[in-house]
């Protein structure tokens, strides 16, 4: 059974950029991360990765503090009321659904970027040709390191 209070990403992964908590896309999987990390269970997982840091720089919020928040034991509902008051600057709930749609949209910019993601695609499955966005890419890489079949 997945225990969400205290992760294990060596067993399975976290929960999908694209849930949302509070309107934040991203954040519940931040979530698993951080209690993972803190607990030492983040297995392949990087804490502070590209998606992370989109969700920092949008709140205004430090990596450091948020995990440190994490660390007292708070629940998901506790956190989003955290992030909420540690917000900065202010964000309105339609700001926060807007930036949320813009961060499940989000894919690659340049050519570097469009061939990273290519190389990864082709790593789990030549045949898949439907990714293009960088949650898309992370709900695969998820299912495929933990057995699934791309």
């Amino acid at each position: 059974m997945i225990n969400y209070r205290e992760p294990d990403l060596t067993q399975y992964p976290p929960r999908s950029p694209r849930v949302r908590l509070g309107g934040f896309a991203h954040l519940p999987r931040l979530l698993d991360k951080a209690r993972a990390f803190a607990a030492g269970k983040q297995g392949q997982y990087v804490w502070a990765a590209m998606m992370d840091r989109h969700f920092f720089d949008f709140a205004g919020i430090n990596a450091q503090t948020f995990l440190e928040a994490v660390k007292t034991g708070k629940s998901d509902g506790e956190m989003f009321s955290w992030v909420m008051e540690h917000l900065s600057p202010r964000r309105a709930q339609p700001e926060i659904i807007q930036w949320s749609g813009w961060l499940e949209a989000l894919g690659p910019g340049d050519a570097e970027g469009h061939a990273w993601l290519a190389e990864r695609i082709n790593s789990y499955g030549p045949n898949r040709d439907d990714v293009r966005t960088y949650c898309e890419h992370l709900d695969l890489d998820d299912y495929v390191s933990f057995g699934g079949i791309g």
